[in-house]
Protein backbone atom coordinates (compact mmCIF):
# COMPACT_ATOMS: atom_id res chain seq x y z
CA UNK A 1 0.00 0.00 0.00
CA UNK A 2 1.59 3.37 -0.99
CA UNK A 3 1.42 6.75 0.68
CA UNK A 4 -0.76 8.11 -1.89
CA UNK A 5 -3.21 5.89 -1.01
CA UNK A 6 -3.63 8.03 2.72
CA UNK A 7 -3.50 11.16 1.44
CA UNK A 8 -6.19 13.23 2.23
CA UNK A 9 -8.77 14.23 -0.39
CA UNK A 10 -10.91 16.83 1.47
CA UNK A 11 -10.08 20.55 1.51
CA UNK A 12 -11.31 20.53 5.39
CA UNK A 13 -8.11 17.97 6.05
CA UNK A 14 -5.76 19.77 3.29
CA UNK A 15 -7.00 22.96 4.75
CA UNK A 16 -6.41 21.53 8.64
CA UNK A 17 -2.78 20.53 8.46
CA UNK A 18 -1.70 22.88 5.70
CA UNK A 19 -1.12 20.71 3.07
CA UNK A 20 0.36 18.18 5.90
CA UNK A 21 3.10 20.00 6.13
CA UNK A 22 5.82 18.32 8.36
CA UNK A 23 9.61 19.85 9.15
CA UNK A 24 11.79 17.18 7.56
CA UNK A 25 14.76 18.23 10.37
CA UNK A 26 12.64 18.64 13.50
CA UNK A 27 8.97 17.23 12.81
CA UNK A 28 7.66 20.07 13.60
CA UNK A 29 3.87 20.37 12.07
CA UNK A 30 3.77 24.37 12.10
CA UNK A 31 5.39 26.02 9.28
CA UNK A 32 7.78 28.41 9.70
CA UNK A 33 8.34 31.74 9.19
CA UNK A 34 11.45 32.37 6.67
CA UNK A 35 12.50 36.00 7.42
CA UNK A 36 15.83 35.85 4.96
CA UNK A 37 15.44 38.40 2.18
CA UNK A 38 18.32 36.95 0.10
CA UNK A 39 19.71 33.33 -0.38
CA UNK A 40 22.90 32.17 -0.84
CA UNK A 41 24.36 30.62 -4.03
CA UNK A 42 26.48 27.17 -4.53
CA UNK A 43 30.14 27.36 -5.22
CA UNK A 44 29.06 27.41 -9.03
CA UNK A 45 26.95 29.96 -8.60
CA UNK A 46 23.94 27.95 -8.79
CA UNK A 47 20.68 28.63 -6.70
CA UNK A 48 20.06 26.35 -3.84
CA UNK A 49 16.79 25.27 -4.26
CA UNK A 50 16.29 27.48 -6.76
CA UNK A 51 15.94 31.07 -4.26
CA UNK A 52 17.53 34.01 -5.15
CA UNK A 53 15.36 36.53 -3.26
CA UNK A 54 12.26 36.94 -1.57
CA UNK A 55 10.36 39.00 -3.62
CA UNK A 56 9.52 36.15 -5.67
CA UNK A 57 10.78 33.15 -3.83
CA UNK A 58 9.73 33.36 -0.30
CA UNK A 59 9.31 29.95 0.78
CA UNK A 60 6.67 30.85 3.94
CA UNK A 61 4.78 32.67 0.77
CA UNK A 62 5.18 30.07 -1.42
CA UNK A 63 3.48 27.76 1.13
CA UNK A 64 0.62 29.86 1.68
CA UNK A 65 0.31 29.73 -2.15
CA UNK A 66 -0.14 26.28 -2.27
CA UNK A 67 -2.67 26.67 0.25
CA UNK A 68 -4.59 28.97 -1.60
CA UNK A 69 -4.16 27.02 -4.82
CA UNK A 70 -4.95 23.89 -3.53
CA UNK A 71 -8.27 25.17 -1.79
CA UNK A 72 -9.65 26.75 -5.05
CA UNK A 73 -8.43 23.82 -7.50
CA UNK A 74 -6.38 25.82 -9.34
CA UNK A 75 -3.00 25.16 -10.80
CA UNK A 76 -0.89 28.01 -9.22
CA UNK A 77 -1.37 30.96 -7.19
CA UNK A 78 -0.05 34.26 -5.95
CA UNK A 79 0.19 36.39 -2.96
CA UNK A 80 0.13 40.45 -2.59
CA UNK A 81 0.50 42.67 -0.12
CA UNK A 82 -3.00 43.50 -0.12
CA UNK A 83 -6.48 42.72 -1.75
CA UNK A 84 -6.96 45.01 -3.81
CA UNK A 85 -3.26 44.75 -5.12
CA UNK A 86 -4.34 41.35 -5.75
CA UNK A 87 -7.68 42.34 -7.18
CA UNK A 88 -5.36 45.37 -9.70
CA UNK A 89 -2.68 42.86 -10.63
CA UNK A 90 -4.78 41.64 -13.48
CA UNK A 91 -5.58 45.14 -15.28
CA UNK A 92 -1.59 46.01 -15.13
CA UNK A 93 -0.89 43.21 -16.52
CA UNK A 94 -3.21 43.71 -19.93
CA UNK A 95 -2.01 46.06 -22.87
CA UNK A 96 -3.30 49.56 -24.23
CA UNK A 97 -6.38 48.72 -26.03
CA UNK A 98 -7.53 46.05 -24.41
CA UNK A 99 -10.97 45.98 -23.63
CA UNK A 100 -12.47 44.90 -19.92
CA UNK A 101 -16.21 43.91 -19.23
CA UNK A 102 -16.88 44.66 -15.58
CA UNK A 103 -19.82 43.94 -13.45
CA UNK A 104 -21.16 47.24 -11.94
CA UNK A 105 -21.71 46.01 -8.12
CA UNK A 106 -18.24 45.51 -6.89
CA UNK A 107 -16.09 46.09 -4.19
CA UNK A 108 -15.79 49.68 -4.59
CA UNK A 109 -11.96 49.81 -4.45
CA UNK A 110 -11.77 48.14 -7.96
CA UNK A 111 -14.12 50.64 -9.23
CA UNK A 112 -12.25 53.95 -8.34
CA UNK A 113 -8.67 51.92 -9.72
CA UNK A 114 -10.73 51.65 -12.82
CA UNK A 115 -12.18 55.35 -12.90
CA UNK A 116 -8.96 56.63 -11.68
CA UNK A 117 -6.23 54.57 -13.95
CA UNK A 118 -8.06 52.68 -16.02
CA UNK A 119 -8.73 54.50 -18.58
CA UNK A 120 -5.09 56.36 -18.76
CA UNK A 121 -3.54 52.93 -18.85
CA UNK A 122 -5.13 52.45 -22.64
CA UNK A 123 -7.65 49.72 -21.27
CA UNK A 124 -11.28 50.23 -22.94
CA UNK A 125 -13.72 49.88 -20.01
CA UNK A 126 -17.21 48.75 -20.38
CA UNK A 127 -20.19 48.40 -17.59
CA UNK A 128 -22.48 46.11 -17.36
CA UNK A 129 -25.14 45.60 -14.55
CA UNK A 130 -24.34 42.77 -12.06
CA UNK A 131 -25.47 39.31 -12.73
CA UNK A 132 -27.32 40.56 -16.25
CA UNK A 133 -25.80 38.39 -18.76
CA UNK A 134 -27.47 39.65 -21.49
CA UNK A 135 -25.62 42.73 -20.92
CA UNK A 136 -22.19 41.41 -20.75
CA UNK A 137 -23.45 39.57 -24.16
CA UNK A 138 -23.38 42.95 -25.73
CA UNK A 139 -20.06 43.88 -24.80
CA UNK A 140 -18.52 40.55 -25.84
CA UNK A 141 -20.30 40.52 -29.30
CA UNK A 142 -18.06 43.76 -29.97
CA UNK A 143 -14.99 41.80 -29.81
CA UNK A 144 -11.96 43.56 -27.71
CA UNK A 145 -12.68 42.05 -24.36
CA UNK A 146 -9.49 40.53 -23.37
CA UNK A 147 -10.81 39.78 -19.74
CA UNK A 148 -14.36 40.04 -17.53
CA UNK A 149 -14.45 41.07 -13.67
CA UNK A 150 -16.98 39.63 -12.17
CA UNK A 151 -17.64 39.44 -7.79
CA UNK A 152 -19.83 37.25 -7.01
CA UNK A 153 -21.97 37.30 -3.94
CA UNK A 154 -20.83 41.16 -4.72
CA UNK A 155 -20.14 43.84 -2.30
CA UNK A 156 -22.32 45.50 -0.78
CA UNK A 157 -25.87 44.12 -2.14
CA UNK A 158 -24.64 40.80 -2.49
CA UNK A 159 -26.20 40.24 -6.38
CA UNK A 160 -25.11 36.72 -7.80
CA UNK A 161 -23.77 36.38 -11.12
CA UNK A 162 -24.01 32.70 -13.20
CA UNK A 163 -20.02 32.21 -13.35
CA UNK A 164 -20.76 28.97 -15.38
CA UNK A 165 -22.27 31.11 -18.19
CA UNK A 166 -20.55 34.25 -18.07
CA UNK A 167 -17.62 31.88 -18.45
CA UNK A 168 -19.25 30.12 -21.23
CA UNK A 169 -19.85 33.09 -23.21
CA UNK A 170 -16.58 34.81 -22.43
CA UNK A 171 -14.14 31.88 -23.95
CA UNK A 172 -16.34 31.69 -26.91
CA UNK A 173 -15.80 35.11 -27.53
CA UNK A 174 -11.92 34.73 -26.47
CA UNK A 175 -11.81 36.36 -23.11
CA UNK A 176 -11.04 35.31 -19.65
CA UNK A 177 -12.80 35.44 -16.67
CA UNK A 178 -11.53 36.43 -13.35
CA UNK A 179 -13.86 35.74 -10.11
CA UNK A 180 -13.82 38.13 -6.91
CA UNK A 181 -14.71 35.15 -4.83
CA UNK A 182 -13.69 36.83 -1.18
CA UNK A 183 -17.09 36.46 0.12
CA UNK A 184 -18.25 32.73 -1.42
CA UNK A 185 -14.36 31.47 0.10
CA UNK A 186 -13.53 28.01 -1.45
CA UNK A 187 -15.59 26.53 1.26
CA UNK A 188 -18.83 27.85 -0.84
CA UNK A 189 -17.87 28.06 -4.41
CA UNK A 190 -14.70 27.56 -6.31
CA UNK A 191 -15.03 29.36 -9.25
CA UNK A 192 -12.72 27.62 -11.60
CA UNK A 193 -14.85 24.51 -11.39
CA UNK A 194 -17.41 26.78 -12.65
CA UNK A 195 -15.15 27.56 -15.48
CA UNK A 196 -13.20 30.71 -14.53
CA UNK A 197 -9.26 31.58 -15.58
CA UNK A 198 -8.89 33.46 -12.48
CA UNK A 199 -10.17 33.79 -8.42
CA UNK A 200 -9.05 36.51 -6.63
CA UNK A 201 -9.02 36.84 -2.74
CA UNK A 202 -8.69 39.83 -0.27
CA UNK A 203 -7.32 37.49 1.77
CA UNK A 204 -7.55 39.79 4.82
CA UNK A 205 -11.12 38.78 5.34
CA UNK A 206 -12.13 35.34 5.29
CA UNK A 207 -8.96 33.22 4.76
CA UNK A 208 -7.32 34.58 7.10
CA UNK A 209 -10.63 35.84 9.37
CA UNK A 210 -9.46 37.09 12.43
CA UNK A 211 -8.92 40.64 11.13
CA UNK A 212 -4.80 41.17 11.65
CA UNK A 213 -3.61 40.30 8.45
CA UNK A 214 -3.33 42.51 5.37
CA UNK A 215 -3.06 40.39 2.30
CA UNK A 216 -4.42 39.60 -1.15
CA UNK A 217 -4.27 36.30 -3.02
CA UNK A 218 -4.88 35.01 -6.90
CA UNK A 219 -5.28 31.89 -8.23
CA UNK A 220 -4.90 30.46 -12.07
CA UNK A 221 -6.56 27.80 -13.73
CA UNK A 222 -3.67 27.41 -15.68
CA UNK A 223 -0.52 28.03 -14.87
CA UNK A 224 1.02 28.89 -18.85
CA UNK A 225 -1.91 31.16 -19.37
CA UNK A 226 0.25 34.02 -20.99
CA UNK A 227 -2.01 36.92 -18.86
CA UNK A 228 -0.79 34.85 -15.75
CA UNK A 229 2.71 35.29 -16.93
CA UNK A 230 2.45 38.81 -16.92
CA UNK A 231 0.59 38.60 -13.89
CA UNK A 232 3.91 36.97 -12.26
CA UNK A 233 5.96 39.61 -13.95
CA UNK A 234 4.03 42.34 -12.59
CA UNK A 235 4.62 41.57 -8.99
CA UNK A 236 8.43 40.79 -9.60
CA UNK A 237 8.87 44.15 -10.91
CA UNK A 238 6.30 46.64 -9.31
CA UNK A 239 6.74 44.63 -6.24
CA UNK A 240 3.53 44.36 -4.55
CA UNK A 241 4.39 41.54 -2.18
CA UNK A 242 3.58 39.64 0.98
CA UNK A 243 5.74 39.97 3.90
CA UNK A 244 6.61 36.56 5.73
CA UNK A 245 5.05 37.25 8.39
CA UNK A 246 1.73 38.12 7.21
CA UNK A 247 2.26 35.30 4.76
CA UNK A 248 2.43 32.67 7.94
CA UNK A 249 -0.27 34.11 9.46
CA UNK A 250 -2.57 33.64 6.41
CA UNK A 251 -1.70 29.96 6.68
CA UNK A 252 -2.57 29.85 10.21
CA UNK A 253 -5.80 31.12 9.40
CA UNK A 254 -6.57 29.07 6.51
CA UNK A 255 -6.20 26.05 8.74
CA UNK A 256 -9.72 26.96 10.71
CA UNK A 257 -11.61 28.24 6.99
CA UNK A 258 -13.69 24.83 7.20
CA UNK A 259 -15.28 25.98 10.27
CA UNK A 260 -15.24 29.40 10.43
CA UNK A 261 -17.08 29.79 7.23
CA UNK A 262 -20.21 27.81 7.91
CA UNK A 263 -20.73 29.23 11.05
CA UNK A 264 -20.34 32.38 9.78
CA UNK A 265 -22.80 31.43 6.98
CA UNK A 266 -25.58 29.99 9.19
CA UNK A 267 -25.35 33.12 11.78
CA UNK A 268 -26.19 35.47 8.52
CA UNK A 269 -28.99 33.25 7.29
CA UNK A 270 -30.66 33.30 11.25
CA UNK A 271 -30.02 37.08 10.90
CA UNK A 272 -31.25 37.64 7.46
CA UNK A 273 -34.67 36.06 8.43
CA UNK A 274 -34.77 37.55 11.42
CA UNK A 275 -34.60 40.94 9.89
CA UNK A 276 -36.80 40.21 7.24
CA UNK A 277 -40.05 40.35 8.75
CA UNK A 278 -38.64 43.09 11.06
CA UNK A 279 -41.28 46.46 10.86
CA UNK A 280 -38.18 48.70 10.90
CA UNK A 281 -36.36 46.89 8.04
CA UNK A 282 -37.42 48.00 4.44
CA UNK A 283 -34.94 45.37 2.33
CA UNK A 284 -32.62 42.80 3.73
CA UNK A 285 -29.76 41.97 0.89
CA UNK A 286 -28.71 38.54 1.58
CA UNK A 287 -28.65 35.52 -1.32
CA UNK A 288 -30.04 32.83 1.06
CA UNK A 289 -33.70 34.31 1.23
CA UNK A 290 -35.37 32.97 -1.13
CA UNK A 291 -36.97 36.15 -2.03
CA UNK A 292 -33.59 37.28 -2.93
CA UNK A 293 -33.43 37.64 -7.07
CA UNK A 294 -30.31 35.44 -7.23
CA UNK A 295 -31.22 32.53 -4.61
CA UNK A 296 -31.96 29.83 -7.59
CA UNK A 297 -28.55 30.48 -9.08
CA UNK A 298 -26.75 30.96 -5.11
CA UNK A 299 -28.32 27.46 -4.32
CA UNK A 300 -26.40 26.11 -7.64
CA UNK A 301 -23.15 27.94 -7.12
CA UNK A 302 -22.79 27.63 -3.31
CA UNK A 303 -22.35 24.36 -1.53
CA UNK A 304 -22.79 24.41 2.42
CA UNK A 305 -24.16 28.11 3.05
CA UNK A 306 -24.74 31.48 1.25
CA UNK A 307 -21.83 33.42 2.68
CA UNK A 308 -20.84 35.58 6.20
CA UNK A 309 -22.19 38.89 4.46
CA UNK A 310 -25.82 40.41 4.50
CA UNK A 311 -26.92 44.62 4.16
CA UNK A 312 -30.63 45.57 5.21
CA UNK A 313 -31.96 49.23 4.51
CA UNK A 314 -33.52 51.06 7.16
CA UNK A 315 -36.15 53.49 6.64
CA UNK A 316 -35.09 57.32 5.68
CA UNK A 317 -31.71 57.62 4.67
CA UNK A 318 -28.36 58.40 5.89
CA UNK A 319 -28.81 59.75 8.85
CA UNK A 320 -31.57 57.03 9.85
CA UNK A 321 -28.75 54.41 9.34
CA UNK A 322 -25.62 55.87 11.23
CA UNK A 323 -28.25 56.32 13.76
CA UNK A 324 -28.85 52.68 13.87
CA UNK A 325 -25.58 51.91 13.96
CA UNK A 326 -24.69 54.03 17.04
CA UNK A 327 -26.18 52.26 19.22
CA UNK A 328 -24.62 49.05 18.27
CA UNK A 329 -23.06 46.77 21.62
CA UNK A 330 -22.05 43.72 20.33
CA UNK A 331 -21.21 44.55 16.72
CA UNK A 332 -18.64 46.02 16.52
CA UNK A 333 -18.53 49.78 14.03
CA UNK A 334 -16.11 49.12 11.54
CA UNK A 335 -15.35 48.55 8.09
CA UNK A 336 -13.97 45.07 6.45
CA UNK A 337 -15.20 41.51 6.70
CA UNK A 338 -14.60 37.80 7.54
CA UNK A 339 -13.36 38.16 11.04
CA UNK A 340 -14.67 35.61 13.82
CA UNK A 341 -16.36 39.23 15.17
CA UNK A 342 -19.33 40.44 13.84
CA UNK A 343 -19.04 44.61 12.37
CA UNK A 344 -21.73 46.46 10.79
CA UNK A 345 -21.27 49.79 9.11
CA UNK A 346 -22.75 52.29 7.29
CA UNK A 347 -21.52 51.46 4.06
CA UNK A 348 -21.64 54.71 1.60
CA UNK A 349 -19.37 56.35 4.39
CA UNK A 350 -16.50 53.86 3.65
CA UNK A 351 -17.12 54.14 -0.26
CA UNK A 352 -16.11 56.46 -3.15
CA UNK A 353 -18.44 58.62 -5.08
CA UNK A 354 -18.03 55.94 -7.74
CA UNK A 355 -20.76 53.59 -6.53
CA UNK A 356 -24.63 53.85 -5.81
CA UNK A 357 -24.85 51.87 -3.01
CA UNK A 358 -28.31 53.51 -1.27
CA UNK A 359 -27.70 55.99 1.93
CA UNK A 360 -29.76 53.84 3.90
CA UNK A 361 -28.44 50.35 3.75
CA UNK A 362 -26.39 48.96 6.71
CA UNK A 363 -23.75 46.33 5.96
CA UNK A 364 -23.37 43.42 8.23
CA UNK A 365 -20.12 41.00 8.41
CA UNK A 366 -21.21 38.36 10.70
CA UNK A 367 -18.76 36.36 13.18
CA UNK A 368 -18.86 33.23 15.17
CA UNK A 369 -20.94 34.60 18.17
CA UNK A 370 -24.23 32.86 19.45
CA UNK A 371 -26.77 33.83 16.65
CA UNK A 372 -29.24 35.36 20.11
CA UNK A 373 -27.09 37.98 20.86
CA UNK A 374 -26.51 39.44 17.34
CA UNK A 375 -30.57 39.78 17.06
CA UNK A 376 -30.62 40.93 20.28
CA UNK A 377 -28.24 43.89 19.70
CA UNK A 378 -29.68 44.21 16.52
CA UNK A 379 -33.11 44.48 18.32
CA UNK A 380 -32.29 46.83 20.60
CA UNK A 381 -30.68 49.15 17.40
CA UNK A 382 -33.77 49.12 15.71
CA UNK A 383 -35.85 50.04 18.21
CA UNK A 384 -34.51 53.43 17.67
CA UNK A 385 -36.10 54.51 14.31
Amino acid sequence: MTDDYFRPKNPETLAAQALGWEDAETGAVVPPIHVATTYARDEHYEKTQGRSYIRDQGPTQEHAEQVIATLEGGADALTFGSGIAACTAPFHALFAGDGVAVSRTIYHGVLSWLEMFGAERGLNIEYFDTGNLDQLRDILKRGNTKLVWLETPANPTWIITDIAQAAEMAHEMGAMVAVDSTVATPVLTRPIEHGADFVCHSATKFLNGHSDVLAGALVAADAENPLWQRIRQHRVYAGPVLGPFEAYLLTRGMRTLFLRVPKQSENALIIARYLDTHPNVEIVHYPGLQSFPGHEIATRQMIGGFGGMLSFQVPGGRDEAIQVARHARIFKRATSLGGVESLLEHRKSSESDVTDTPENLIRVSTGIEHPDDLMADLEQMLVVL
